[in-house]
């Protein structure tokens, strides 16, 4: 679907916008596509942590993105927005997917989440299975890079990424009504983005309308690659979403319906495998002669053009209720509640006809309660309970039926000692899967942790962490048997696999006031019985895995210094490098992501703002066996924003240049890295407006 003409009706209403409106006082952003500014990183309270820290004051290292940062890197999917993040890359799969990973680790041991809620998809399950989130209507981000299981359980071992939306009012907007649009064109892959959001009021009552539409061709890249455009890498999607509060002084209640349907292609798919099965643990396929033929003409048309490559059809409606009360009980600060009921599902078709069908039932309610000082201690304490019904059903069934239920208690305390912050954290959790099979599984993970902060009252701290947390394995990694096209494999699970243990040591220190602000971080995670899939068998680009659990350990640092010459400039050096091995026989782990040095500076010239920045990845040649090195790249961006003034209007006109040099970069964290380089030389123009 194009939106040529409407963009440009859209871009032309955003100037014009009716008179009523324009006279209007603008009221605060509330977030998504009406944020405005950027703030510092230490200015944010982090909603994700227990007592709402600002991110100078957690022990665990919180990475945020918002405001005019933010609505300059939204990407289609959440990794691509957040990579070039110190700490934090992702395993892109095309244009249509890619999932974050922090300090060298993704899904299943990062856990996204909307809003402290779980986000019930598919992701978890493949890489080519899409984050059901969109980043044009995010009002901000919250990384936690390290484990954050005390928290939101062993799917965060590795750390969260937290996703904060307006879908839900949390506040009344000022003269009753508030709203903003935008539109986006992007010269790689002909992106057309419309954007839209309107908050409004009646009382006490408030109701949020917003919505996106986006088409994108498959991206363009290098002429080096063989190749000008890698197939498969569109993505089409659209998402709207109603919601409406209650807003009183002291708090709110709410609840919102987010529909999102999306279409977009695999890249590196091939079907020459597809016959392939185990022998043990060899692989045969075919006879290993491959006489047999395909004929494998998809005729899947997209914008007038025949993609000979499978596609997936996603669906996913979600309910959240949302509620945050000031003073709720004697004796207690505040209470936090959050339920989100999806219903997801996702086709991957060939010939325009369904091949294999996944669906996931789910739900997950979480509640918080922070208790007012007692004896010293100030903390929060709750409970957290989620189910998931998830089925694949077709060629490439290699998961059955399950149902995976987690009931968890978790209990986190501070102590003030002078200018010593002490913090102590437990969590225990109770994980029932039960499969169709007639197979079950049980795993009871406890974690726990302990904290201390030294704050110097001149803007320096020294913040040191020790956490013993627990995961138990996935459905997939217990049950798995089958082949699986979009990552040329066949996976076999480990029935008697049991609980993943990481001994953690998490050393942060950072400057928040003066010219001069940095945040530095190293960190060392000891894991007993870390799961992952070891290669058994190759057979050309086809791999035989089973999941299996071995010794393994992630060192690392990274960070960023940050100056202020001026008000209007400032420049900024970063940097991050994970080592991760087995500790048995120092072998290297897969897909682990390679070093980066970089530097970023922001200039202010009366309405202008320009950012730039450069950054080195470093090759990446400690690989795992059946691995390829990776050459590194170059990698330069650069954006070019001025605001205008309408009156009582705010408008902006942004121009994102990304990868300028037109460099030809393998990301060594994608199961399709040789298929799928990244995306060429990229323009996006971009007009929002709020009034």
């Amino acid at each position: 679907m194009k939106h040529g003409i409407l963009l440009a009706s859209v871009a032309g209403a955003c100037i014009a916008a009716p008179a009523a409106m324009a006279q209007q006082q603008a009221a605060a952003p509330q977030g998504g596509i009406e944020s405005t500014g950027t703030h510092r990183s230490d200015d944010i309270v982090v909603t994700a942590t227990a007592l709402r820290q600002r991110a100078d004051q957690t022990v665990t290292p919180v990475l945020t993105l918002n405001g005019d940062d933010l609505v300059h890197r939204r990407q289609a999917t959440l990794g691509e927005t957040l990579a070039g993040q110190p700490g934090v890359n992702f395993d892109n799969f095309g244009g249509g997917a890619s999932r974050p990973v922090i300090r060298g680790q993704t899904a299943p041991r990062v856990q996204v989440l909307s809003d402290a809620s779980q986000i019930q998809d598919a992701s978890q399950v493949s890489p080519d299975h899409a984050v059901v989130t969109e980043p044009l209507l995010l009002q901000g981000i919250e990384v936690l890079r390290g484990p954050a299981t005390l928290l939101y359980g062993g799917g965060a071992i590795g750390g969260a990424v937290n996703l904060l939306d307006s879908k839900i009012p949390t506040s009344l907007p000022t003269d009753g009504i508030e709203g903003a649009a935008e539109g986006r064109l992007g010269t790689a892959d002909n992106e057309q983005s419309l954007v839209g959001g309107l908050t409004g009021s009646i009382g006490n009552f408030a109701v949020r309308v917003e919505g996106v539409a986006r088409s994108s061709d498959d991206y363009r890249v290098p002429s080096r690659f063989g190749e000008r455009h890698v197939d498969g890498s569109y993505n089409d999607t659209t998402t709207w979403s109603v919601g409406g509060a209650w807003v009183g002084e002291r708090g709110y209640l709410g609840a919102a319906y987010t529909r999102q349907t999306s279409e977009y292609g695999l890249p590196g798919h091939s079907h020459d495998y597809e016959d392939c099965h185990p022998h043990g643990s060899s692989l045969h396929c075919g006879g290993h002669d491959h006489s047999h033929e395909h004929d494998h003409d998809h005729e899947h048309e997209h914008g007038g053009e025949e993609h000979e490559v499978p596609y997936v059809r996603l669906r996913s409606e979600r309910i959240d209720i949302r509620s945050d009360y000031e003073d709720p009980l004697p004796g207690f600060e505040r209470v936090r509640f959050r339920a989100g009921l999806t219903k997801y599902r996702h086709e991957e078709l060939e010939h325009d006809e369904v091949a294999t069908t996944f669906r996931n039932k789910a739900h997950d309610v979480r509640l918080e309660l922070t208790h007012r000082p007692l004896g010293g201690l100030r903390g929060t304490f709750g409970v957290q309970h989620a189910k998931s019904d998830f089925s694949a059903a077709g060629v490439e069934a290699y998961l059955p039926e399950s149902e995976t239920t987690s009931t968890g208690l978790f209990l986190f305390e501070t102590l003030q000692l002078g200018p010593v912050r002490l913090e102590a954290a437990v969590r225990q959790d109770w994980q029932r899967i039960e499969t169709t099979l007639d197979r079950r599984a049980e795993h009871n993970p406890f974690s726990v942790s302990g904290a201390a902060i030294w704050e110097s009252g001149s803007g320096y701290s020294l913040a040191l962490s020790l956490a013993r947390s627990q995961r138990a394995p996935t459905a997939q990694e217990l049950f798995a048997r089958g082949v699986h096209l979009a990552t040329n494999t066949y996976e076999i699970g480990g029935a008697s696999l049991g609980k993943e243990t990481a001994h953690s040591v998490d050393l942060t220190v950072r400057k928040s006031l003066g010219d001069t602000h940095f945040t530095l971080g190293a960190y060392h995670q000891d894991f007993d019985g870390y799961i992952f899939a070891r290669t058994l068998d190759r057979f050309e680009d086809f791999r035989l895995i089973g999941y299996t659990a071995q010794d393994a350990s992630f060192t690392g640092i990274d960070g960023e210094i940050h100056h202020q010459f001026s008000p209007n400039l400032g420049l900024a050096v970063f940097g991050d490098y994970v080592r991760a091995k087995f500790k048995d026989d120092g072998g290297d782990l897969p897909r682990i992501p390679a070093g980066r040095l970089g530097a970023r500076g922001d200039l202010r010239l009366g309405g202008f703002a320009i950012d730039a920045e450069y950054f080195r990845v470093f090759e990446q040649d400690r690989i795992a066996e059946y691995e390829t090195r990776t050459p590194g790249y170059d990698m330069v961006n650069a954006t070019v924003a001025y605001k205008l003034s309408l009156g009582q209007q705010a408008a902006e006109l942004y121009v994102r240049g990304s990868n300028l040099t037109n460099a030809l970069a393998f990301n060594h964290a994608s199961f399709i890295k040789d298929a799928s380089p990244l995306r060429g030389r990229n323009v996006v123009f971009g007009l929002r407006t709020t009034f």
